[in-house]
């Protein structure tokens, strides 16, 4: 039935998007040349409907640390299809959740001692819905401490802790949250001293814009947590398994969370699951007595099909060595980078840490391009980033993309299968659009008129 849909009906994607989704995004992806019909996904690439391939340095935002498609995880879904497993029956304890929270739990206590208690949800954003929940629980407190910048997520709680008004604008009253600059203990230590924060909650690499902390300011936020009584809270959910070369970026600076979030690369690019791991105590304050055993619950979270995944992705991270891999080919990854910024007057900064980098880029001190850059930045900033993202896609079939609202930072998120042939790829890639920006009249600037005129559209 699909196999027949699917070849009956390709290339119709973006008209249904259009009619019956979001025509404003079909717009956009047409604007910036990101309207490709892909037929095919296996490893780092993507196949279109003519056989053209792109190399995929999105990596569905790190839901394919593994690669698209990868043949181990798919076999074990297709092995639980087979056995007509009792999926799920609600009132049970169904065989596979167990297994993979120990699996989970074992792997996680390398990284973080104590975190031992697992709850599955269906996305990134719910477990860190459920860890804010479990926040108040523990401490009966009612306000979150968040990150200037920080993205958790989109749904209502999730969104009160986003640093970025872009997103929070027009969806009415939120939770009570905080934002505090990064690198900022002072800030820190005088909004927990109210004594009425839950939790602190941080990505110890921040998704949008790839901002790294200062060595101290993590291990320094949460001795300050501990202090005065507040949980403290990673969300690993893009950092998580693997990503920063670490199995857990807060390895990175010897962290003891509270809590963890998990998501993206535990579905194996397949099966959507996400977890909350905690502390025992943690747990307790949650799920305290029979009567709410209950409490916190959903209705798809232990699925067979999203175990079954999460088992398989874990196995497929230790057995091919991904991590390792991570940190080898970030280490070259961002050589290349640096190497960049050495050449050219319009790359301002390179970080970020494994296979998680970004790019930032600042206005040139030569005539013709800064007037060629006042012109573009005029109408919106962060549009020379996307001009970048659209000559990469354009000229080299890469896919990137500008890491958040109104910056000049394009991130790159390769998938942790990636070796030296694709990083060499996307190096030489950006090294030849980046000549082409330095270079004016010409160049990736006459991609400009397209672009500034929907972005003056979308003020319309």
């Amino acid at each position: 039935m699909i196999r027949e849909l699917i070849a009956r009906r390709e290339g119709e994607n973006h008209g249904l998007h259009q009619q019956y989704l979001n025509p404003f995004l079909v717009r956009v992806l047409s604007i910036i040349g990101y309207d490709v019909v892909y037929v095919r996904g296996e490893g780092p690439w993507l196949y279109d409907k003519e056989g053209n391939r792109y190399l995929d340095f999105l990596s569905g935002y790190s839901v394919f640390n593994l690669g698209r498609n990868h043949p181990k995880v798919k076999a074990a879904l297709m092995e639980v299809l087979e056995l007509d497993r009792p999926n799920l029956v609600q009132m049970d304890c169904p065989l596979l959740a167990g297994l993979l929270a120990e699996r989970l739990v074992e792997v996680t206590k390398r990284a973080f001692p104590g975190l031992e208690r697992v709850f599955f949800t269906n996305s990134g954003t719910e477990a860190v819905e459920g860890a804010l929940k479990f926040a108040r629980a523990a401490t009966g407190r009612p306000r979150f401490l968040h990150l200037e910048h920080s993205f958790h997520g989109l749904t209502l709680g999730s969104l009160s802790v986003n640093g970025d008004a872009y997103f929070r604008e027009g969806f009415g009253e939120l939770l009570p949250a905080t934002a505090i600059p990064m690198n900022d203990l002072d800030t820190l230590e005088r909004e927990l001293k109210v004594g009425d924060v839950a939790c602190f909650i941080v990505e110890p690499i921040q998704g949008k814009g790839v901002y790294v902390p200062d060595d101290e300011f993590l291990p320094g936020a949460q001795e300050l947590c501990r202090r005065y009584g507040a949980l403290f809270v990673l969300d690993e959910v893009q950092t998580g398994f693997g990503r920063t070369g670490r199995l857990f970026c807060g390895e990175h600076w010897g962290l003891e969370p509270d809590i963890v979030t998990v998501a993206k690369t535990l579905s194996g690019g397949y099966v959507p699951v996400g977890a909350i791991i905690t502390r025992p105590e943690v747990h307790r304050k949650v799920f305290r007595n029979l009567e709410r055993a209950v409490v916190h619950s959903n209705t798809f979270g232990m699925n067979e099909l999203a175990m079954a995944a999460g088992l398989a992705a874990l196995e497929v991270l230790e057995k091919e060595c991904l991590v390792e891999r991570a940190a080898e080919m970030g280490a070259r990854f961002m050589a290349g980078l640096k190497g960049l910024q050495a050449k050219y007057e319009m790359v301002a900064d390179v970080r970020g840490k494994g296979l998680m980098l970004g790019i930032e880029f600042g206005p040139p001190s030569s005539l013709k391009l800064k007037a060629a850059w006042k012109g573009v930045e005029g109408v919106k900033r962060g549009l020379f980033a996307q001009l970048i993202v659209m000559g990469l896609m354009r000229e080299h079939r890469l896919l990137t993309q500008v890491s958040a609202h109104g910056v000049n930072i394009v991130k790159f998120l390769p998938p942790l299968v990636v070796g030296e042939e694709e990083i060499d790829y996307a190096l030489s890639a950006l090294d030849a659009v980046l000549a082409e920006a330095h270079r004016f009249p010409g160049g990736i600037w006459g991609l400009a008129k397209d672009l500034v005129k929907g972005a003056l559209g979308a003020r319309a």
